[in-house]
């Protein structure tokens, strides 16, 4: 099966935006199995869209678009691929359904132009929009497919992750199986992966590897293929046995749909274990990750930041005598950062963060510079020194992560 990908939109032939998601499918559609022969930016007009499209039916098996399914003006992709392949546009219910609770719950009119979202070529299988409001959609005519997907990445990589790829393997794989697991990790980088892997990457056949770098962590896709699901499991497993050997001190989970937060808060839940911190730098952005995840209440009651030497005196209630003496950036204050924020809640996990955002040097100490405190009721308390690079909000993402990953290591102990 050979794949074409049409990217729509004025902003992507401007430059005002890359185009990401072309990259995503191709490496989706690789690791799948199917050949990606070419990619076409086209801008928001009609009429060069049918000729990109007459082009692409007449030398490609597999056709998706990318963009061009919302309420907007320029928003016409989905009109125009349903006049080229002669198929009328037909509302799926339970998106519109969906379409009248977002506007009544945001006490919004429902224009006639916000319905076309919910609409997709008669005949063809939509693909649910779990994250927005436009859905996609598949159309088989003959022997060749088109399919629709949006423009926001936020709504399109869990469409393509979560709907679109099964689709795409029964479409390609007729005669066998294929199951995907994903590997995720943190604290080492693509390229670290590839070097320390790249026997296993360089000879690689059934199973297949494949590295993606995502914002600030990196997951590792293994792909089998068998006749049934049971030998492509015993595949993985044997592969990831050799990976783990490798790699596995930054493993955390699995999955396409996972992040860190999500895994150390569900192993709290599960544990009964209640979490609190005080935060500097990262003006809390961990508390407010902890947050994120459903049912996070029942082991986050609350926590603090604070920025000022004064505030951490006051508000944790630790010796400013001793801050002033150690300084606001150093080990000893994420230590009592850690242990007096846990004292303070009465939670049995502290977690304490101070370093140097920037842009500016702190305290002498250069910016990236961070200082981790982790303290268990129980057991000693901890405390890392970090040097992220980059800039002050990517620094503040890190720290943050790097919390949740010092809390994952120590409850795997």
């Amino acid at each position: 099966m050979q794949a074409e990908i049409i990217a729509v939109g004025t902003e992507l032939l401007l430059g005002q935006i890359n185009d990401t998601n072309g990259q995503f499918l191709a490496r989706t559609l690789a690791d799948i199995g199917i050949d990606t022969y070419f990619q076409t930016v086209v801008g928001d007009n009609p009429a060069r869209l049918k000729s990109v499209l007459k082009l692409a039916f007449s030398r490609s098996d597999l056709i998706i678009t990318i963009g061009g399914l919302g309420p907007t003006e320029d928003d016409l992709t989905k009109q125009t691929v349903a006049e080229f392949i002669d198929r009328p546009l037909v509302p799926d219910q339970t998106a519109m359904t969906n379409l009248l609770r977002f506007y009544e719950q945001s006490h919004r009119e429902l224009t006639e132009n916000n319905k076309i979202q919910a609409y997709y070529p008669e005949g063809a299988q939509v693909l649910p929009n779990d994250d927005g409001l436009a859905v996609g959609s598949v159309t088989t005519i003959d022997d060749k497919t088109i399919i629709m997907l949006p423009g926001p990445p936020s709504e399109f990589q869990p469409m393509v992750l979560n709907h679109l790829r099964e689709i795409l393997i029964k479409l390609s794989h007729k005669d066998h199986v294929l199951v995907s697991r994903v590997l995720r990790f943190f604290g080492i980088g693509e390229s670290q992966i590839a070097t320390k892997l790249a026997d296993l990457i360089d000879t690689q056949s059934n199973p297949t590897l494949a590295t993606y770098a995502k914002d600030y962590e990196t997951t590792l896709r293994l792909t089998a293929k068998a006749k049934n699901s049971g030998d492509a499991k015993r595949y993985l497993d044997e592969l990831e046995a050799k990976v783990q050997q490798r790699i596995g001190a930054y493993f955390y989970g699995y999955g396409d749909n996972n992040n860190l937060q999500q895994v150390v808060v569900k192993e709290l839940i599960r544990r009964d274990l209640s979490i609190t911190a005080a935060e500097s730098l990262t003006g809390g952005l961990f508390q407010s990750m902890i947050a994120e995840v459903p049912a996070s209440s029942q082991v986050f009651a609350g926590g603090f930041v604070t920025y000022a030497l004064e505030e951490k005196a006051k508000m944790l209630g630790i010796d400013a005598a001793i801050l002033h003496e150690h300084g606001v950036v150093s080990e000893m204050t994420a230590k009592l950062m850690a242990e007096k924020s846990r004292q303070q809640v009465g939670s049995q996990i502290g977690v304490g963060f101070t370093g140097v955002a920037g842009p500016d040097e702190l305290e002498g100490q250069k910016v990236g510079t961070v200082y981790i405190g982790l303290s268990f009721a129980d057991q000693p308390t901890q405390v890392k020194l970090f040097h992220f690079p980059r800039q002050r909000n990517d620094i503040r993402v890190s720290a943050a992560m790097a919390g949740f990953f010092m809390i994952y290591q120590q409850l795997k102990k």
